[in-house]
């Protein structure tokens, strides 16, 4: 932290907050953060994921040369529509939604996570963006004010990089890349997989953002609705008409950073390992939910800002460059011995 400077520190912070005060199945949980004072680090423990992440498991795909089956793909978008349902709902726009920020357990339970950019809309729209470019939605490249369906068009961006492997607007520089997300022209998927999913991921790829459903519109197509049975008996209400976040949920107070570092453990959340009941409750839903998708899946017959953003945007694509894939965890999460959570610092 004390290499940090304001702004880091405030997005550091920013997580911490947004993470406890959310608790919900598909939102990688947090658990305690405290600040030792020996490192000036401020450390985040947090829910494991002990499946890894998306794109780790994409990667390995690739390896393989195979595809994932299309019943696992409607199954970890649907928990990745429900989780950012659960952000959308408070009025949290994530705006860094990418495969190496979706984490996954062995039992089959996806999970959003990594929202230290993330920002709590009050007024509804957002001027900056810090995120991945080849996820950034085409309104965000413009540098235009941006609400809620941007993280739509980057988990669309997902969607299709976990059908095809790869993601959707690809090019040789920054200038290209920027010309491909404008247009919104992208390769089509590999044949054998539906056309409802091509059609999924269409709808949610379109470079309007008026154009783009929110997530309620989403759970309540019926493409979704086929593969999800679990979805029939809730009823789908568009976020716009509900209740302010205030009314849903509250949101812990911003946590300000104190001129001595060594006041900072004072002032964070309260730590949340709950009991075994309640954790067991939680994975089961989410369990079943997974099953219960997976089970109808099966059963269907498979068919044929700060500076400038384009700066900023620019800057994170060389970093992605001078590695072998997009970021992971890998260097900065690190298992405890016998337990079921990460220390991240």
């Amino acid at each position: 932290m004390g290499k940090l400077n304001e702004k880091e520190k405030e997005n550091a912070l920013n997580e911490v907050r947004i993470l406890a005060s959310i608790e919900h199945a598909n939102i990688v949980g947090y658990k305690e953060a405290f600040f030792e004072e020996s490192t000036q680090t401020l450390c985040i423990v947090m829910e494991f994921a002990d499946g890894g992440d998306l794109q780790s498991k994409i990667n390995q795909l690739k390896k393989e040369y195979r595809h994932m089956k299309e019943e696992e793909i409607w199954s970890i978008f649907y928990q990745m529509v429900v989780g950012l349902q659960a952000l959308h709902n408070v009025k949290i726009v994530h705006r860094d939604i990418k495969c190496a920020n979706v984490f996954l357990t062995k039992a089959g339970v996806a999970k959003m996570g990594d929202l230290n950019v993330s920002k709590i809309a009050k007024m509804g729209v957002l001027q900056t963006q810090t995120g991945t470019p080849y996820y950034a939605s085409p309104e965000v490249w413009q540098d235009k004010p941006y609400d809620k369906r941007s993280d739509i068009w980057s988990l669309g961006c997902v969607l299709y990089e976990v059908t095809a492997l790869s993601p959707p607007f690809t090019a040789k520089d920054m200038q290209g890349l920027y010309k491909a997300v404008l247009k919104g022209v992208y390769p089509k998927i590999p044949a054998h997989f539906s056309s409802d999913l091509a059609e999924m991921i269409k709808s949610l790829l379109q470079t309007d953002p008026k154009n783009r459903p929110t997530t309620n519109q989403i759970l309540a197509m019926p493409s979704l609705i086929a593969r999800c049975n679990i979805l029939k008996d809730v009823e789908v209400v568009d976020i716009d008409n509900q209740p302010s976040h205030e009314d849903n949920i509250m949101m812990l107070g911003t946590i300000r950073v104190p001129k001595n570092l060594r006041l900072l453990s004072e002032r964070l959340p309260k730590s949340n390992y709950g009991t075994a009941q309640r954790k067991k409750e939680q994975h089961d839903k989410a369990l079943t939910q997974v099953e219960t998708s997976e089970l109808l899946a099966h059963a269907l017959p498979p068919r044929a800002q700060t500076k400038n953003v384009k700066d900023e945007l620019q800057s994170i694509l060389e970093e992605d460059r001078a590695s072998p894939s997009l970021p992971n965890k890998e260097g900065v999460s690190s298992a405890a011995p016998n337990s079921n959570i990460a220390v991240i610092s």
